[in-house]
């Protein structure tokens, strides 16, 4: 075989795998459970196709179905493997600890996010504050990649487009949505400082502080946050939150460096 031939094989894509996976990130990203008529509408399948696909999945309990009402939403199957993933995860298992450090030392929530597919940012470490009053996050919890202080980053750092800039802020969801001219004045700051800062923009009364990290390309592909209650993080401690959520940056990088080499 060429190398050509090879690299056609290599590419040539299998379509009841692509429609599979874009049934399990539809059912994922639902909010309700879906009818296979809607699903199938919103995917560019035809039904039958879905609904054969939807049966196979049922059956190796990837998605559930309810004979009630004939809608389908993501099945607990699929947390087993998501788990093993995060376990397998070298990146996970470096930053929990210093995760859990920063948490304590500063009394905020944090987290570690990565872009897991398109359209999606996901979280897959975190550690919670111990103070009384504190915000729910959940691992493998997502959010569209240009929301909030890590939205930010991500406009900042990778190569974007202005069209796709505008289509996108138009869909975000804000508590108190910035304007789009406001929005881009904290990316190009964002970029110039290498760290972004979300005061109750996203979550009314929560401050929102993180740094990114890159691929090998220099395109931003995860980011490390610290989220906290607004009047326990003051404009004093912002700057400190993110020294500390870069030197952890840094430290990690560093550590990734000397387990290649």
């Amino acid at each position: 075989m060429s190398t050509n031939e090879a690299k056609e094989t290599t590419k040539r894509q299998v379509p009841a795998v692509t429609r599979a996976v874009a049934i399990l990130r539809f059912l994922a990203r639902a909010s309700d459970p879906v009818g296979v008529n809607p699903m199938a509408r919103e995917l560019g399948l035809v039904p039958s196709t879905c609904m054969h696909i939807l049966r196979v999945l049922q059956d190796e309990g990837l998605v559930e179905f309810d004979s009630h009402t004939k809608r389908y939403s993501i099945g607990i199957g699929i947390l087993p493997l998501a788990r093993a993933a995060l376990q397998k995860n070298s990146f996970s298992v470096m930053i929990q600890p210093r995760l859990s450090d920063l948490s304590s030392r500063y009394g905020v929530t944090t987290i570690a996010t990565q872009l897991a597919e398109p359209g999606q940012m996901v979280v897959i470490a975190l550690s919670q504050s111990s103070l009384p009053f504190r915000l729910q996050v959940d691992l493998g919890s997502r959010f569209p990649p240009l929301i909030s202080a890590t939205g930010r980053l991500f406009a900042a750092f990778n190569n974007l487009g202005e069209d796709r800039l505008k289509s996108e802020f138009a869909r975000l969801v804000w508590d108190h949505p910035p304007t789009y001219a406001d929005w881009i004045a904290e990316i190009e700051m964002a970029r110039t400082r290498g760290y972004a800062v979300d005061v109750g923009t996203y979550i009314s009364g929560v401050t929102v502080v993180a740094v990114p990290m890159f691929d090998a390309r220099g395109e931003m592909i995860r980011s490390l946050v610290a989220i906290g209650i607004s009047e326990r993080v003051s404009n004093d401690e912002i700057p400190k939150l993110a020294r500390a959520l870069i030197e952890t940056r840094n430290d990690i990088e560093a550590m990734q460096i000397t387990n290649v080499t």
